[in-house]
């Protein structure tokens, strides 16, 4: 019997806990494309991104044009030939895996780009969703537009809007 009343006694305690907890919606895209800063700043960054891929493949061009011209000549070169345009058609390909990394690897240059050019938008955003919260005393804030799995949200919960207008941005 007493096992029963602990049972109940630590079963409601975690219900009330539960339902004292005060939550809230954001589509961080939705708020993210009404940011104009944003959307110059992506505008930007996928034209960034299309020339350097240009360079890139401007070079990957190169080294099949270098291995299409060294197969058609491969009869009629020697061994020292072979061995040499061999390596130099390696080099060409080698450095535009470099070029190609360096751009865009984890640590390339379009990350920095992205990094300098967004990360204070979306510190911004954060920081009034922070307030926000504070303000409605929010224990959570839910982004709905992330890979989370939300299958219904009820719009009175979504404070898109309101971060929005505390960005300065009306909707």
């Amino acid at each position: 019997m007493k096992r029963f009343f602990l049972s109940v006694l630590i079963l409601s305690g975690i219900l009330v806990t539960a339902g004292a907890q005060k939550y809230a919606m954001v589509d961080m895209a939705y708020i993210m494309k009404n940011i104009p800063a944003y959307e110059t700043a992506s505008d930007q960054l996928n034209q960034i991104s299309k020339k350097w891929q240009s360079e890139v493949d401007t070079q990957m061009q190169d080294v099949q044009k270098m291995y299409k011209d060294y197969q058609t000549e491969v009869v009629f070169l020697s061994d020292d030939m072979k061995t040499k345009r061999e390596n130099e058609i390696v080099a060409k390909e080698k450095a535009a895996q470099d070029l190609k990394r360096s751009y865009f690897g984890p640590d390339g240059e379009l990350f920095k780009k992205r990094e300098s050019l967004m990360k204070p938008i979306q510190d911004e955003v954060y920081t009034a969703i922070q307030e926000i919260s504070k303000e409605r005393d929010l224990d959570l804030v839910f982004d709905k537009s992330s890979a989370m799995s939300v299958i219904f949200t009820n719009p009175r919960l979504d404070i898109s809007d309101v971060v929005l207008q505390k960005l300065g941005y009306s909707k």
